[in-house]
């Protein structure tokens, strides 16, 4: 059956009309998206079950006012207590909510907040992703930087005082190999003392070079755990496959990254069921491995060309900052991430709150550090942004920010051994 989401044809360039006619042909196209790919490692494991039979079986519209209640009053948090934080029911307690998720963020992280930055090293794409920026059918400017061109914008981030970096690239193995992103993360470890990857999903054996390479954690977004609207929103390419995405952060795991992270991107689907699976995928892999950090972020959709397309489930602030109190009472040890997304406003306040790590001095272009860090014009190509960001504050400004909030900033405090 024709997919109703597929790109309309008479729009598109001659140029870009051969590539859809090639990317037809091509063998993952529109394949079954709960099928795997040649190459594709498989794992035993029983999270990715355990996580779509509560997910599936959550009918947030039961509980109740009371059931809110209880579930403040306990102790501990339960997984059906976590189902009833995060229903339409506890909408008007979102101030017990604030401050329940405040006592538990200053019992296990005092009031420190972690700063980092992110560094997209390619935007080049070999997927058909029709929410995202760098799809393989936009007409953006393409780039991949060369080592050089890394290195040299490494040092301009670290010459501010970073010391945590989150390398990403576009989801293509073609222009972005292992092998590119392993000495991407050998130069990061001469000027950082974290080096994250936000990257494709990759098998056990690429994952365990990564970290060999100096890679510390991977961060993997699901997207939205709701394979069917997962299937329409993700037409072609190796992220097309949903089993192998979900098991990632395992596969990152068995390979020996220290930490990873999870996340939905909220709006693509019911929020609230994905704001569950994401936590309930920490909590069954928290109990499997336990030596692991984890940590969540919670972006929200933002205004993108195909929206029209999408129908995305608008997520208020207020609505975000439930899904974030409920995520730190329900797990009181995982760092929460809040993304440049949001506004500085938003981001000041659930630090104070829930969150437990902020971005800053963020770009979501390629090789534009130096001119947006130091306001010097440069002759070098530029690749265009994948998202629009909210709160463009410098890292100065941030760590100002939030020291004048009464937090402490804190720009890294892991020692090797």
């Amino acid at each position: 059956m024709e997919n109703q989401f597929f790109v309309d044809s008479e729009h598109l360039s001659s140029e870009a009309l051969e590539k859809k006619h090639r990317l037809e042909n091509d063998p993952s196209f529109r394949k079954n998206h709960m099928e795997y790919m040649p190459g594709m490692e498989i794992i035993e494991s029983d999270v990715c079950a355990r996580v779509m039979a509560q997910m599936n079986s959550y009918d947030y519209s039961v509980y109740t006012a009371d059931d809110v209640k209880a579930a403040l009053e306990h102790n501990t948090c339960p997984i059906d207590d976590f189902k009833a934080l995060l229903s339409p029911a506890a909408e008007p307690f979102l101030e017990q909510m604030a401050e329940r998720a405040r006592l538990e963020t200053s019992k296990h992280f005092g009031n420190t907040v972690y700063l980092f930055t992110p560094l997209y090293i390619a935007n080049y794409c070999e997927n058909y992703c029709v929410y995202c920026g760098f799809n393989c059918y936009n007409n953006i400017k393409r780039m991949k930087l060369s080592m050089e061109q890394i290195e040299k914008e490494m040092k301009v981030i670290a010459d501010s005082g970073m010391e945590e970096i989150l390398i990403l690239t576009g989801e293509s193995r073609g222009h972005s190999n292992v092998e590119y992103i392993g000495e991407a993360c050998k130069l990061a470890r001469k000027y950082f003392r974290m080096v994250g990857l936000e990257i494709y999903p990759v098998n056990t054996d690429e994952y365990r070079y990564l970290h060999e390479c100096g890679a510390d954690y991977v961060t993997v977004f699901q997207e939205t755990y709701d394979a069917d609207k997962y299937e329409k929103l993700h037409l072609l390419g190796h992220k097309r496959v949903w089993p192998y995405r979900f098991d990632a952060q395992e596969r990152a795991l068995l390979g020996g990254m220290r930490g990873v992270a999870f996340s939905a991107l909220l709006g693509l689907s019911d929020f609230r069921k994905d704001a569950l699976a994401s936590a309930l995928h920490v909590y069954y892999l928290q109990r499997k491995y336990p030596h692991a950090e984890m940590s969540l972020s919670c972006p929200r959709l933002r205004p993108i060309i195909n929206n029209d397309k999408i129908n995305p489930l608008d997520v208020h602030e207020k609505q975000l900052c439930q899904v974030l109190c409920a995520y730190r009472i329900f797990l009181p040890f995982v760092g929460i991430t809040v993304s440049s997304r949001e506004s500085a406003e938003f981001r000041n306040g659930i630090v104070k709150i829930a969150a437990t790590k902020v971005s800053a001095g963020v770009s979501t272009g390629i090789g534009d550090h130096e001119s947006k860090y130091t306001g010097k014009e440069t002759d070098d190509v530029q690749g265009d942004e994948q998202f629009e960001i909210d709160d463009n504050r410098s890292l100065d400004k941030m760590y100002k920010d939030i020291a004048d909030e009464g937090l402490q900033p804190v720009l890294n405090d892991y020692l090797y051994v």
